[in-house]
């Protein structure tokens, strides 16, 4: 089975944030995944039916999703690009800093989407690599938020990524860069952690002329749940959810049935 692995950042605010440690490699170890979702995000994009409204950005990460959000969706729109680990957001905030057409339109928020100020009318909600993240009732609150907070005709976006059971993931390395003299290397396994999660240990490795100089491990939870599990969760709230794209990449539309 051909598996793409890679997270965006989503730590609550109320622990301590694993990614202060592997903040430098996520986005090297995401760049090429984003050669394959940029695209395919645009594409969904062109699809939603509201014209006009707010984007809001859940897990933000490195901000590659925020730019591709600005370019397929050009204007003046805002973008609300939510984001609570300080060390990933460090990165965000100097990607939008540093592109003027970002900079005029993404505001950096330091929530999550359990505490996320958003308004209402959304024209679109983008939350990529980062259901997982989310423990069962938090992601119930986020159907229902979206429900309430879009705008008619906009859409929810979001991917599903295996494995969908607790079960086990042998080590595989999912990312390689190289930057000068140095190579890195990002690698994921996993263990079941519970009913409804697993546990990622995710090893960073930067190597010089195939020597390792340094190496950072760290554990994420996350929360496992079938597109079925995903769907009904979504149906309770009044969302409709439906694959959307390469399945490969795992990408699904939510919207208001009736839309």
């Amino acid at each position: 089975m051909k598996m793409t692995i890679v997270f965006n950042s989503y730590p609550r605010v109320d622990v301590v944030d694993p990614y202060e440690r592997s903040a430098e490699y996520l986005d090297l170890m995401m760049a090429g995944a984003w050669r394959s979702l940029a695209p395919a995000l645009t594409a969904l994009l062109h699809e939603v039916k509201a014209q006009a409204g707010p984007v809001v950005d859940l897990g933000a990460g490195t901000g590659r999703g925020v730019a591709a959000i600005c370019a397929a969706l050009p204007g003046d729109d805002p973008v609300l690009a939510v984001e609570p680990s300080a060390a990933i957001r460090a990165v965000l905030l100097a990607r939008v800093h540093d592109a003027p057409e970002l900079r005029r339109r993404v505001t950096v928020l330091a929530e999550d989407t359990a505490h996320a100020s958003l308004p209402e009318g959304l024209r679109a909600i983008v939350a990529l690599n980062m259901l997982g993240h989310l423990p069962p009732a938090e992601r119930r609150a986020l159907w229902a938020g979206a429900a309430q907070q879009l705008a008619l005709g906009g859409d929810l976006i979001v991917n599903v990524s295996p494995p969908v059971r607790p079960e086990r993931v042998p080590r595989t390395r999912m990312a390689t860069a190289t930057v000068g003299r140095l190579h890195y290397e990002g690698w994921a396994s996993a263990e079941p952690s519970g009913d409804d999660e697993i546990t990622w240990r995710m090893d960073y490795r930067v190597l010089r002329d195939g020597l390792a100089l340094s190496e950072v491990t760290v554990d994420y939870r996350w929360w496992v749940a079938s597109e079925r599990e995903l769907a009904e969760e979504a149906a309770e709230t009044g969302l409709v959810m439906r694959p959307a794209g390469d399945p490969v990449l795992g990408l699904h539309i939510l919207t208001r049935q009736g839309e």
